[in-house]
């Protein structure tokens, strides 16, 4: 690959996760995750309209986006092709990984064994998504995992709120923290893109103390 996900995210260590029912709300959100100092956002794939929210964040200029939920090699092409930075999922899919190399893109595959994390070393990959972070045991499972792959980086996901946050990324094997909290579905519905600024200035602040 052309490039690693330690590099498309410039340093940050927060990344909002996003699911976006409705492509006319992602300019306003792009905006509000902006204004409240993120750097990057994914965009997952669970909803119809994801590849064209990921398209018109993109397009906004002040967020890295990526595409997350890929779960098919096809639609890792779909997401790079709406301007996609980086590709996550929430598991390990030898034909997903394979795509995303040809398409030059890094991706970050979900783990939750040491089983699997061993599947993402083999397959090259150093950093993986731990997920679901939060029903696996926390920072509990994070510790356990990382004492024998010291080389592996871990992007927690799953059941993160702003109280967790400083456990993941006090961890020296955390690279990210992934989570939904500062833009939830409810806040989109709401319009409440003052309340996502709001929160998310508050996660970026937490992740330089």
């Amino acid at each position: 690959m052309t490039t690693d996900l330690a590099t498309v995210l410039y340093g940050t260590r927060i990344l909002p996760v996003l699911t976006v029912p409705s492509a006319a709300s992602a300019p306003p959100l792009a905006e509000a995750l902006a204004a409240g100092g993120a750097r990057c956002a994914e965009v997952t794939f669970r909803t119809p309209e994801a590849e064209r929210a990921l398209k018109a964040m993109t397009a906004h200029g002040g967020l890295t986006v990526g595409a997350g939920t890929v779960l098919t090699a096809e639609q890792a092409e779909r997401a790079v092709a709406a301007g996609a930075r980086f590709v996550v999922s929430p598991g390990f899919d030898a034909a997903v990984i394979a795509r995303c190399r040809e398409l030059a893109v890094p991706v970050v595959p979900g783990v939750a064994t040491a089983t699997e994390l061993m599947r993402a070393l083999r397959a090259g990959l150093d950093t993986v998504k731990l997920f679901p972070a939060a029903p696996l045991g926390g920072t509990t499972i994070l510790k356990a995992l990382a004492a024998p792959f010291p080389q592996v980086r871990f992007v927690p996901t799953g059941g993160i709120d702003p109280a967790l946050l400083p456990d993941y990324l006090s961890h020296p094997a955390v690279l990210a923290v992934g989570g939904s909290w500062m833009a939830t579905t409810s806040h989109l519905e709401r319009r409440a893109y003052g309340e996502i600024r709001r929160l998310t200035a508050e996660a970026v602040e937490r992740s330089t103390r």
